[in-house]
């Protein structure tokens, strides 16, 4: 039996309907969770779980070592390329960073290609050392094309099929490690220094 024409166009209508409701509604569901999902931390560790930290850039290598536990502070020292302790504040606004960034967004691409984001000559490489003896690092490249992100490596390696992992992450990190290495030492607390010492004038005596 032959449909009538208004009745197929119904019929169609609504298996386009079904179409994009399930596409829409249900893959598109899933398609939006597995981008969510991508929004993942950089790293794993925890603050306290990180012994030393070594951050090379183009003007220097800075070597950090947690001191012994203990409550006095600062809790990092600077081991080179000065000895001294570290800028507490400095050391733990990277540290957050590291322990807490998140990158949304992984690009697989060939590693040959990795000059391409300036990651063969990075503007820096932070290397961690955790208590664990286990060690991770990360690598920043250049920013990208509207210069809110940097591109980075975390614990770089090319898989089987040629290719590797380029992150985009918070440009906090390079204004976190690109600094001079006397942003790094402690401040000297002046409060705590003793006023200088004041002799009196003896006073003059009356003569007859």
């Amino acid at each position: 039996m032959k449909l009538p024409r208004t009745t197929l166009i119904l019929i169609l209508l609504t298996l386009g309907l079904g179409g994009f409701v399930y596409f829409y509604e249900i893959r598109g569901a899933t398609v939006r969770e597995e981008i969510k999902e991508q929004k993942q931390k950089i790293f794993s560790f925890g603050e306290d779980d990180v012994q030393s930290l070594t951050v090379k850039t183009k003007k220097f290598t800075l070597k950090l070592e947690r001191r012994p536990e203990s409550s006095s502070k600062p809790k990092w020292l600077i081991k080179s390329p000065i000895s001294g302790l570290a800028n507490d504040a400095i050391v733990s606004y990277l540290m957050d960073l590291l322990v807490k960034g998140n990158s949304d967004t992984t690009l697989s691409i060939p590693a040959k290609q990795l000059g391409e984001f300036a990651l063969y000559q990075p503007q820096a490489t932070i290397n961690i050392t955790l208590k664990n003896r286990q060690s991770h690092q990360l690598i920043l490249g250049k920013s990208n094309f509207n210069g809110r992100l940097l591109y980075a490596q975390a614990d770089p390696a090319v898989k089987p099929d040629g290719n590797t992992n380029v992150l985009l992450v918070s440009t906090d990190f390079a204004n976190a490690v690109n600094r001079e290495l006397s942003e790094w030492k402690q401040p000297v607390d002046n409060s705590q220094k003793l006023p200088p010492l004041i002799i009196p004038k003896p006073s003059p005596t009356n003569s007859n």
